[in-house]
C-alpha cells in the first residue's frame, strides 16, 4: 500500500500539531494506509525529510488555497522523490459544509445566530491564491440567510477587523467570523481578538468531513479503479 503524506503548513502553536494529528488518525482509520504528517514551515519533520524516506508516496496538500505552496513548493519537492501530489482542498463543497457546522457551533456558544458572517482566510498575494476562500464564502452564503463577505489574515484586503467593522457600520450587530483555516495558529489567535466579532469559529482540520475528503484524495491516486469514497 502506498504511503500517504499530509503536507501541512505548520505552526509554532502547539495546538496545531494536535489538530493535524487528529486528522491523520482519522485518515488512517478510513484508508488503512500508513499516514505521516510533514510540514512546510515552522515545524519538523519537513516535507523533504519525510519524502526522502518514502519515495513514491502520495502527497495530499492540507491547503485551502492554491497559493505558492500548493502550486510551486509542494510539487517541486515531490518530483525529487517520485511522489504523486493530489489536488489540495480548495473549492470543495464539503469544506463549506464543515465551515457551516463550525460556524453554527460557535453561534450556539455565543447565544444564537449571527446576522452577518465574515469568512476569514489566510490570504495570498499570488494570483488565484485567494480563490479557495472566495469559493467557500460563496458556498456558505447559499447555506445561510444572512450576508456573507470575505476577509484575509495577511497579504490581501480587507483584513478581518476591517470587514467586521464594515458590517457593523452597515447596521449588523451579531457579526460572526467563520475561520477558513485548517489548524490553530497565529491567524486563528488573531481572529479571536477581532474587535466587535460576535463569534469566531474553530479551524477545520479535525472535522470528520475533512478526513473523508483527504481519504478520497488519496484513494483517487492509490486506487484509481476503486469506487470513490463518499465525502459528503
Amino acid at each position: 500500500m502506498r504511503e500517504l503524506v499530509l503536507a501541512a503548513h505548520g505552526s509554532a502553536v502547539p495546538e496545531a500539531a494536535a489538530t493535524t494529528a487528529r486528522l491523520a488518525a482519522a485518515v488512517r482509520r478510513l484508508t488503512g494506509a500508513p499516514v505521516t504528517v510533514a510540514h512546510l514551515d515552522h515545524q519538523l519533520p519537513s516535507l523533504p525529510s519525510v519524502l526522502a524516506g518514502r519515495p513514491g508516496a502520495v502527497v495530499v496538500p492540507l491547503l485551502l488555497g492554491d497559493g505558492y505552496h500548493r502550486t510551486v513548493d509542494v510539487p517541486a519537492v515531490a518530483r525529487r522523490f517520485d511522489c504523486a501530489v493530489t489536488p489540495g482542498l480548495r473549492g470543495e463543497s464539503v469544506v463549506a459544509l464543515a465551515l457551516y457546522e463550525r460556524l453554527r457551533a460557535a453561534e450556539r456558544a455565543a447565544g444564537g445566530p449571527a446576522d452577518a458572517v465574515v469568512v476569514a482566510g489566510a490570504g495570498s498575494s499570488r494570483p488565484g491564491g485567494n480563490d479557495g476562500t472566495l469559493v467557500a464564502a460563496e458556498q456558505l452564503g447559499r447555506l445561510l440567510p444572512v450576508p456573507v463577505t470575505v476577509a484575509y489574515c495577511s497579504a490581501a484586503a480587507p483584513g478581518p477587523a476591517e470587514a467586521v467593522a464594515r458590517a457593523r457600520g452597515d447596521g449588523f450587530r451579531r457579526v460572526a467570523v467563520a475561520a477558513h483555516l485548517l489548524a490553530p495558529g497565529r491567524f486563528s489567535r488573531a481572529l479571536e481578538g477581532v474587535p466587535g466579532a460576535y463569534a469566531v469559529s474553530a479551524p477545520l482540520a479535525d472535522h470528520p468531513r475533512l478526513a473523508r475528503l483527504v481519504a478520497a484524495r488519496y484513494g483517487a491516486v492509490a486506487f484509481p479503479e476503486a469506487v470513490p469514497l463518499r465525502v459528503a
